[in-house]
């Protein structure tokens, strides 16, 4: 049975799914009436921080003439590819400018051809009928909806003005990165967080240490005198990420502080927020007096990136594990966080 809890964002056709007519047919710059059922799974979708996108095989005028005369449809839409350009390309830009892996779109379309040059093309990325949305809003029924899911829309918003400012300074990265006041609050988890670091295991891949499912990150919370959850929250001049970070600490061992979950979103890749957030780990970890840190390692196609931060911390493979452990002695010198982002820790609970 194929499930959809992967899926970030949902590609929609325009012609014959969206709406009913051909855009680029009608006798007037007026553009079809969208269909009331898609325009409600698609705010259904965002409640959930699903976003939404747009990939149609028309002249590009039509975006335009959706930007001024279906102002609110145009707006429900996040890097809308309107072009003659086959659609699994159309996707590949989705992917890159959004910045999340092609194995999280989905594409909704009425076309057998469609679908099937981007299944040939991209086999990662699920599509459906217009007439089977319904299967894909029912994965989402009754799930829990954060704080954070109802943001996630304005905030991937809120990226691509972070990525056009960073197109026009005229400076280093690093200078970029100073000038937008990053800051970085590190502390052990609230109740209303839990929901947050249950999402962040089950959706992140690129810097998620293990996989560890939320049911199973359940069960361990359970165990208060063994398990501890940290959080990481992020801003900067732009705005508030919310809870972009979290890890699950293993304290049973008098002398060691083991994390089976380290996860962190990936709207933070490249910033050193996942870095900062596991020196600030080794350095607490000290600071309580304890000799050892480890990471639960599960290597995946997608979580390079978390195996080369680990490498960079002088995390090492211990042992003969399965999964493999990540370990690392707590004396001398530790790896401090990058001097652009204001890292502050709260007190523990």
């Amino acid at each position: 049975m194929t499930t959809y809890g992967h899926v970030k964002c949902v590609v929609w056709d325009l012609d014959g799914t969206l709406w009913d007519d051909v855009a680029v047919e009608t006798a007037t710059d007026e553009l079809p009436t969208p269909r009331p059922e898609m325009l409600t799974a698609i705010d259904t979708l965002a409640e959930h921080g699903v976003l939404s996108s747009v990939a149609s095989r028309s002249a590009p005028t039509v975006l335009d003439r959706m930007a001024s005369s279906l102002p609110a449809l145009h707006d429900r839409f996040l890097s809308p590819q309107v072009s003659w350009q086959d659609k699994s390309e159309a996707l590949r830009r989705i992917s890159e400018e959004l910045g999340i892996a092609t194995d999280s779109l989905l594409l909704v379309d009425d076309s057998p051809y469609e679908r099937a040059e981007v299944e040939a093309l991209l086999p990662g990325v699920s599509t459906l009928t217009p007439e089977e949305v319904p299967l894909l809003l029912a994965e989402f029924e009754g799930r829990e909806v954060t704080p954070e899911s109802r943001a996630r829309v304005d905030r991937y918003r809120t990226e691509a003005v972070r990525r056009a400012e960073g197109d026009r300074f005229e400076g280093s990265r690093e200078e970029f990165l100073t000038w937008c006041d990053m800051r970085l609050t590190i502390g052990p988890a609230t109740p209303d967080d839990i929901p947050r670091a249950l999402e962040l295991a089950a959706r992140t891949h690129r810097l998620n240490s293990s996989g560890l499912t939320p049911d199973t990150l359940r069960e361990l919370l359970a165990d208060e005198k063994a398990h501890t959850l940290h959080t990481a929250r992020m801003s900067d001049r732009f705005g508030d990420y919310g809870v972009i970070g979290t890890a699950l600490v293993d304290r049973s061992a008098p002398d060691t502080w083991s994390v089976p979950l380290l996860a962190l979103s990936c709207r933070v890749a490249g910033r050193g927020a996942a870095a900062a957030f596991l020196f600030r780990l080794m350095a607490r970890a000290r600071a309580d007096g304890v000799q050892r840190f480890s990471v639960t390692l599960r290597p995946t196609d997608a979580n390079l990136e978390m195996r080369v931060l680990l490498r960079q911390a002088g995390l090492r493979r211990t042992g003969d594990t399965d999964p493999p452990v990540l370990g690392r002695s707590l004396t001398g010198d530790l790896p401090q966080p990058p001097a652009y982002l204001h890292v502050r820790e709260t007190p523990d609970a």
